[in-house]
């Protein structure tokens, strides 16, 4: 069995790749340029693509005998439907007979650009014959990574939404390893899964947590989403959202399928605390 894992030199899908790796499956990594093979290769890839979401041949050549996909999306991607929608198009025409697909948490928030993209590739796959399982997972862990310095330096933690609203979180190496499950094995086959962690915090409790952990004060604060320059109407409308509704979801999936307590936030932020370079 080979499967093709896009975006494998990546923050995310990059974690699906070890996770396949370790079942004794064979990973075909799809990598945009061609410098970003090695690094598809140190994570676990036996092969290499290169390729564009959006240019057909190469998805051809990427999906030339392939059993399964795992399809994640970059973030913001302009038309990411219709990308989507040509990548399950492909993997249909290239006779792939598993489609794995890493959407979001409540692809049904129609306002929210960054959800409600990923319901047209979800319909694409339920249109199809393909053998599907959905991914929800909720918030990452992993977006802290980038911001850790700062928050080391400043002593805040800062971001352009609410100090109170309410967000449930989930660590994608947990993500991964479903993934790998459901590519691999045939329990999660046609499911759609919600996966969080425990907990739904909001900054201040964040901040407390990182306070006990670090040893210092970290002040939660709500920085000015003008601040960060020109960004897209559609990150504007998920600051809005998260100012007033924040996003919850349940860890009930997520423990039930791995079959032990999820990876939890205080964990995380220890391995951040811990690490010279930032862990994935």
């Amino acid at each position: 069995m080979t499967i093709l894992a896009v975006g494998a030199a990546g923050q995310f899908a990059g974690l699906v790749v070890p996770a396949l790796a370790e079942r004794g499956a064979r990973v075909r990594g799809l990598v945009r340029k061609p410098e970003q093979a090695a690094e598809a290769t140190r994570r676990g890839a036996a092969e290499v693509a290169v390729g564009d979401l959006r240019d057909r041949t190469s998805l051809d050549r990427a999906l030339r005998d392939i059993d399964a996909v795992f399809y994640i999306a970059p973030a913001f991607l302009p038309s990411e439907a219709e990308v989507g929608k040509g990548m399950v198009a492909a993997a249909i025409d290239a006779g792939v007979r598993r489609f794995v697909f890493s959407s979001v948490i409540h692809p049904v928030l129609g306002g929210l650009v960054n959800h409600a993209a990923k319901a047209p590739v979800e319909e694409a796959v339920l249109n199809s014959d393909l053998e599907y399982t959905f991914l929800h997972p909720t918030l990452y862990f992993q977006i802290y990574a980038d911001p850790w310095p700062k928050i080391i330096e400043t002593g805040v933690l800062s971001e352009p939404w609410s100090i109170e609203t309410r967000f449930t979180r989930v660590d994608y190496r947990d993500v991964a390893e479903v993934a790998a499950i459901a590519l691999i094995e045939d329990r999660l086959r046609y499911g759609t899964f919600e996966l969080c962690s425990p907990g739904n915090l909001n900054r201040r409790e964040v901040a407390a947590l990182l306070t006990e952990i670090l040893g210092r004060e970290i002040t939660p604060m709500k920085s000015d989403p003008g601040a960060l320059g020109d960004i897209p109407d559609a990150m504007k409308t998920m600051f809005d959202h998260y100012e007033h509704h924040g996003l919850l979801g349940n860890p009930l999936t997520l423990r039930a399928i791995l079959g032990r307590e999820p990876r939890t936030l205080r964990a995380y932020f220890e391995e951040l605390a811990s690490a010279r370079t930032p862990v994935e």
